[in-house]
């Protein structure tokens, strides 16, 4: 009689954006198949993985000190008479794959994001003490083509991405560089993946990628995508991110009033009211181009939530810049936003530009931004007060009784209710909201 061999631990550390979410999901179940199931105490895994994000200031520098770390439970681990095997993923690893491994000889391999289908092999020949350590170099279609069909979601909720990599080449941005150009899955396989998805009971699936709206593996593009998936029983509600705005097509724009399972919901990063600084960005549009882009979408869908992108300065940004964003917003009205002060990336061209602006006013400016658009979050969330939203209920709230979903406009919303709610798209009266989140009622029918 054969004996079970025992469960190899693998912890991943994700950093950064929602691709490397997805991406670590992918990793776990590529690995499944060898035996690895995860953990969440990096000291007792046989494998552990950091997947990195290199967009932050000072990114490469704290996953070297994490190495540190984890290189002193390898050593607990070998005095104990066990192995740990060290993998460095994600665009770090693509960006400086040779200095990590000479830096910190304790990693084992290095895989860059379009390697990571590859980690099986290499585990076993790090195992074996022999081959190539360092995988960065794959194209993006053989890491897709190499991936389990079957997913294992966690919730009513999923990631998939569709697209990867940038031909943008903005002037602040290391994408390009380390995710490599643009490339989009064939369109067979996202459906697939999608259907498998739903017959587990995800009701809602966000696509992404770098340019998202670049994707092209389906004829129509993003558009024609969406509306296949629109198909799929079960799948109710669809979200793409994250969009640039010179790829904001006439067809898009059409299914967002003509497909009802595309949400009415739209990340548009825009980075700057100033036609000089997104110039410097080589952004490719203007602040008017933007503006005319944002009038046809409500035009197709009056009720859409925009959000955006804003980074405050950059190198160059002067005040008459700065107040152009601010008046670009209050053009707009967003209903949520992200915002950065702008970190030099060593190799981008805006890090050797001159006009660097000082971090004193980099805060200043950021905090004016940052007050305007909460101020208007607020105002958003605030109309939706006496509506009745569908809210795809996602899971248990922090409170015995409560739940937590989401609205069309991917807000959070808190209500009271059943369990077996869990999983349903419910109709809830909206009663309070805050700059986070909305708290209702559940309309119950009525015999």
């Amino acid at each position: 009689m054969s004996e079970t061999p025992p469960l190899k631990r693998l912890y991943i550390k994700t950093y950064g954006c929602q691709m490397n979410v997805y991406d670590s999901e992918r990793m776990a179940d590529v690995l499944a198949p060898l035996g690895y199931g995860m953990t969440d105490a990096p000291e007792e895994a046989d494998l552990v993985v950091l997947n990195t994000c290199h967009i932050r200031e000072k990114a490469t520098e704290k996953v070297y000190s994490e190495l540190g770390y984890i290189k002193q439970m390898k050593q607990a681990r070998a005095e104990a008479g066990a192995t740990m095997t060290i993998a460095v993923a994600g665009c770090v690893a693509q960006a400086e794959g040779q200095e990590i491994m000479r830096r910190q000889p304790a990693v084992d391999l290095v895989v860059g994001p379009q390697a990571y289908h590859q980690l099986p092999e290499l585990i076993a020949r790090t195992h074996r003490a022999r081959g190539e350590r360092l995988a960065a170099d794959f194209a993006a279609d053989e890491k897709f083509d190499a991936l389990p069909t079957a997913r294992r979601p966690t919730g009513v909720t999923a990631f998939l991405t569709v697209q990867e990599g940038c031909d943008k080449f903005c002037t602040f941005c290391v994408v390009p560089y380390t995710r490599g150009g643009e490339w989009s899955r064939p369109a067979d396989s996202i459906l697939a993946e999608a259907r498998g998805l739903a017959e587990q009971g995800v009701r809602e699936i966000t696509l992404l990628g770098q340019n998202v709206n670049a994707y092209d593996g389906a004829e129509g593009g993003l558009a024609g995508l969406v509306r296949a998936l629109a198909l799929i029983e079960g799948l109710d509600r669809i979200r793409y991110t994250t969009s640039h705005p010179r790829d904001m097509d006439e067809a898009l724009i059409a299914a967002h009033a003509q497909v009802e399972a595309l949400m009415p919901y739209l990340h548009l990063p825009v980075q700057s009211g100033s036609d000089k600084i997104l110039k410097a960005m080589n952004r490719q549009h203007t602040a008017e181009s933007y503006l005319r882009q944002i009038e046809k979408v409500r035009a197709a869908r009056p009720d859409i939530a925009i959000s955006g992108d804003f980074i405050v300065g950059f190198p160059g940004e002067r005040e008459s810049d700065f107040e152009a964003t601010l008046s670009l917003i209050r053009q707009v009205g967003y209903a949520s936003a992200f915002t950065f002060k702008y970190s030099r990336r060593p190799g981008t061209p805006a890090s050797a530009m001159p006009g660097q602006i000082d971090e004193a006013v980099k805060d200043e400016r950021l905090a004016r931004l940052n007050a305007l658009l909460e101020d208007q979050q607020k105002a958003f969330n605030a109309q939706q007060v006496g509506k009745v939203l569908p809210v795809l209920v996602e899971r248990l709230g922090r409170h015995d009784g409560q739940l937590s979903g989401r609205s069309p406009y991917l807000q959070a919303v808190h209500m009271d209710g059943p369990a077996h709610l869990v999983g349903q798209i419910v109709p809830v009266r909206i009663e309070a909201s805050a700059r986070m989140s909305l708290s209702g009622q559940i309309q119950l029918e009525t015999a």
